[in-house]
């Protein structure tokens, strides 16, 4: 029968963990390009940016008659994958990451649709992970993309508030990002163990000592091989 040792987190607390961060951006006006290599500078990240598979389409456009389309099309059946625009493959591993920020530009009021769709086949993915929002638009107010996406990404631990820079506040992205970070208390989501979430006692968030997750909210820890585990955010055990 398997034997359970506990061990307070404290007595680990001098352990490097390293939370890895992943920003995800899609960018047209070169706007949210801007904003995610302003944010690079001033975090460690890995980036990915989204492209669609059809190449040269002017958005711009016909007042923009393209994006009003696929917006359209995803309001209209958001459970259909058809309904999405296509685009390039991404080869990234989400289980590498603890924390990831979407970069996006705002759409008639939504997430911009090749982000969508990124979202839309990998968001179940990020489930438990530290999801931050940035958002690029003219005017509007960003609601609809935050609501967007929390639709496609149902499980994940949304870091408030998210940050709306305005276009023409682009120049002025270095202090922006700088204060929202603090806001988010992103040194301390990265820091270590303070950010592995506390669970209720029935189910178990697992995490390796180096700060993958290997389970989320799971009703059992019998799979687990002999080691040293973070579980639940409180103790580490060592399973036998």
């Amino acid at each position: 029968m398997k034997r359970i040792v506990f061990i307070l987190v404290m007595m680990i607390g001098c352990l490097s963990i390293n939370a890895k961060t992943l920003i995800i951006y899609y960018s047209y006006t070169n706007n949210v390009e801007k904003i995610v290599n302003e944010l690079n500078r001033q975090i460690e990240a890995e980036v990915v940016e989204i492209e669609p598979t059809e190449k040269g389409l002017d958005y711009a456009a016909n007042n923009y008659t393209i994006g009003s389309a696929q917006i359209g099309a995803i309001k209209n059946n958001p459970a259909d994958s058809s309904s999405y625009p296509t685009i390039d493959p991404v080869n990234v591993n989400l289980d590498e990451y603890d924390t990831i920020i979407i970069a996006a530009p705002l759409w008639w009021s939504q997430m911009a649709a090749p982000l969508q769709t990124y979202l839309f086949h990998n968001g179940k993915k990020m489930a438990g992970k530290n999801i931050g929002l940035i958002v690029s638009s003219a005017s509007s107010g960003i609601s609809g993309v935050e609501a967007d996406m929390k639709r496609l990404i149902p499980d994940g631990n949304f870091l408030s508030p998210s940050l709306w820079i305005r276009s023409s506040q682009t120049s002025n992205a270095s202090s922006m990002l700088e204060n929202w970070l603090r806001e988010i208390d992103y040194e301390k989501l990265t820091s270590g163990i303070d950010r592995v979430s506390n669970d209720v006692a029935a189910h178990f968030t697992v995490y390796t000592l180096s700060g993958r997750q290997l389970m989320y909210k799971s009703k059992s820890i019998d799979s687990l091989l002999d080691g040293i585990y973070i579980i639940n955010g409180n103790k580490t055990y060592i399973s036998r």
